[in-house]
């Protein structure tokens, strides 16, 4: 251990080397302070080596107070409104001290016009994690949307850039995966949207997938099913992610047509326990193996059927007849 060593929680304070404070000159100097010099900046009871870059003018006068960027030799524990002294080690003379306004500054310092206030801390970010805003600042407030404080104009441009995305997918809805965690909670503040699955559309959109004219097709001809020609890709994708269109080896059957082919096996081994083949299950779904075979396996899949050499026998959610 040595001078200037601090024993903290880690979780409970920020460390930085790079720090925007506010510097008063001491009056008695007889010269102005620029960022010329080695500079020994003093925080808590620790010395350490320092850049200096004075924000704004070239130069401060005796007396006068500014703003400076100091870049420490190590990263500390630091929080705003912590004070400091500096010193100008080639002169040997204390030149002033100050208190920190940001200890993590993310403007460019040509920029930087720190004030030591939450609202010009979160203003300056956008979106800052409220455990973020308490390590820095010492300030605890209540989050606006998830974990976050948001800057009123860029919580409204949010909103505003959400819902066109909504309006802009159309009734089919935006993709929830597409959104990240700030989204998310940027729709949970929404009032005029609802959710379908994993989508999200405007209230009193019509949903043109809740009578499709591709299921009503299937389930025209369950056992030999027409093809998704002209179909959409996007409405044929979420037909099968809501259930409506079954795809197995690539041919399309409505959800009923495999519910229909699972009760006809089912009353063709009440009557033969023992096992049924793929021909007499063609036979009787009146179809042909390029539908039979898909059929059977996905009926295999979801365990109303099994194999047992060349014959189908009960799976253990064979339906009742």
């Amino acid at each position: 251990l040595a001078r200037g060593h601090v024993l903290v929680r880690g979780a409970q304070w920020l460390r930085s080397a790079r720090v925007d404070a506010e510097l008063t000159i001491l009056e008695r100097l007889d010269h102005e302070v620029s960022r010329r010099g080695a500079h020994l900046v003093y925080l808590g009871s620790g010395e350490h080596p320092a850049r200096m870059r004075i924000l704004g003018p070239d130069a401060l006068l005796p007396g006068e107070t500014g703003l400076v960027r100091l870049h420490l030799d190590t990263a500390l524990p630091v929080m705003t409104g912590d004070r400091f002294v500096v010193r100008e080690s080639g002169r040997g003379e204390t030149i002033g001290g100050g208190r920190l306004l940001d200890v993590d500054p993310v403007r460019p310092a040509s920029r930087a016009a720190p004030d030591g206030t939450v609202e010009t801390y979160i203003a300056e970010r956008g979106w800052v994690d409220t455990g973020h805003l308490e390590r820095a600042t010492g300030v605890r407030r209540s989050p606006d949307l998830g974990s976050w404080l948001v800057h009123p104009p860029v919580l409204a441009d949010a909103v505003d850039r959400l819902r066109s995305a909504i309006a802009d997918a159309g009734p089919l809805g935006l993709d929830l995966a597409t959104l990240d965690a700030r989204g998310r909670a940027v729709l949970d503040s929404l009032d005029d949207v609802e959710y379908d699955g994993a989508h999200v559309r405007m209230k009193g959109s019509v949903d043109h997938l809740a009578d499709h004219p591709y299921v009503a097709a299937l389930e025209a001809a369950p056992f030999a099913p027409p093809p998704p020609d002209g179909v959409d890709r996007g409405d044929l994708r979420e037909l099968v992610r809501r259930g409506l269109v079954i795809e197995e080896d690539g041919i399309h059957f409505a959800a009923t047509a495999v519910d229909q082919a699972a009760l006809v096996v089912a009353q063709m081994l009440a009557a033969r326990p023992d096992g049924v083949t793929v021909a007499e299950i063609r036979e009787a779904w009146g179809t042909s193996r390029k539908y039979a075979l898909p059929l059977l396996a996905r009926l295999d899949g979801t365990g109303v059927t099994r194999r047992r050499d060349d014959l189908r026998i009960a799976g253990r959610r064979l339906p009742s007849v």
